[in-house]
């Protein structure tokens, strides 16, 4: 099944009701409840997410409510992998590193990179279908992905051009938007954004404001789901750092807001160890990736920060008393 985080229709609520419709009923009516937007880190079915947006859309009579949507969010809907990619030294790296960590946010998107001309095309592919159709999916994921390359590259809107593969809306739709999407080009050959080449060598720019809001909610969302767990929080932090390969003790510690040496002090007293807890995470996360079959060992061994395959293969082996092959044709589906 295709997933996405719940965080990728933030502000969802708030705008069906500004257009003057019911976002529980809306919810309800393709299957989803309003508690899965609680957490923007829950996951969803992408086919529902698309089918939702597509309803929405009908009842709001707004066919532009995907992009109208994006428009009120910052590329912090991403969640971690926008601020990971944003760390990379220059635009091009974090343009290259987006489909490395595109899984931590959806599954069932890609984004392709081809030159053009003087631009560097950034398209959207979806492997995933909805009886209602992708229009305010695509529409939504193209304004987020132009959010963010904005974002990076900390330059005008009208710098990026926009194209959409769906049909012009009609000239009484454009009218009430006056000059908002006349930057985006309709029944284009696909669905993407277009950057200057001459941008990539860039540094990203960092909102260090958004970024520290992030992390504020962050520590406040780990606090509700695990209170008083300090080992449940460790373990979260983990498994979201391990991807970007930053993960270490002191980057945990700082990301709690300690010492590295309180807080090892402190895992000490409760009888656990950094160390230990890491291998903990890493086997976890592996076990699940291998039973689902959801990427190769290679990445899943370069997805959990392990130097090559075979420092992973040595691991799983010593914890397991097999090859992650063998477990894999064991335990898998």
């Amino acid at each position: 099944m295709f997933l996405v985080r719940s965080g990728a229709i933030e502000g969802y609520n708030r705008l069906v009701r500004a257009l003057g419709q019911n976002p529980v009923r809306l919810l309800s009516a393709a299957g989803l409840g309003e508690s899965l937007l609680r957490n923007p880190n829950t996951y969803l079915s992408y086919s529902k997410v698309a089918e939702l947006l597509e309803l929405t859309a009908v009842a709001c009579k707004e066919p532009l409510f995907g992009l109208r949507l994006s428009r009120t969010q910052t590329s912090t809907v991403l969640g971690d992998i926008g601020m990971t990619i944003s760390q990379q030294p220059t635009v091009r790296d974090a343009l290259a590193s987006i489909n490395k960590y595109l899984y931590l946010h959806a599954r069932g998107v890609h984004i392709a990179q081809r030159p053009h001309g003087k631009e560097l095309c950034l398209e959207l592919n979806f492997e995933i279908t909805s009886p209602l159709g992708l229009n305010q999916l695509i529409q939504m994921s193209i304004g987020q992905l132009t959010n963010f390359a904005g974002e990076i590259l900390a330059v005008p809107g009208d710098t990026i051009s926009v194209f959409l593969r769906q049909p012009s809306p009609a000239p009484d739709i454009r009218l009430r938007y006056g000059k908002t999407f006349d930057r985006i080009v309709f029944d284009a050959n696909s669905d993407c954004v277009r950057i200057p080449a001459k941008l990539l060598e860039r540094k990203p720019h960092q909102d260090d404001e958004a970024l520290r809001r992030h992390f504020e909610i962050y520590i406040q969302s780990l606090e509700q789901r695990y209170p008083d767990n300090l080992q449940d929080q460790v373990r979260d932090i983990i498994g979201r750092m391990l991807p970007s390969g930053e993960c270490s003790l002191n980057r945990v510690a700082a990301t709690l807001g300690m010492h590295p040496r309180v807080l090892q002090k402190r895992l000490q007293l409760e009888g656990a160890s950094y160390v230990a807890l890491l291998q903990e995470t890493r086997l976890t996360i592996a076990k699940e990736h291998l039973r689902f079959k959801s990427m190769s060992i290679t990445d899943l061994a370069l997805n959990l920060g392990y130097a090559d395959v075979s420092v992973f293969s040595r691991s799983f082996r010593q914890l397991t008393g097999m090859s992650a092959r063998q477990w894999q044709e064991q335990r898998g589906p």
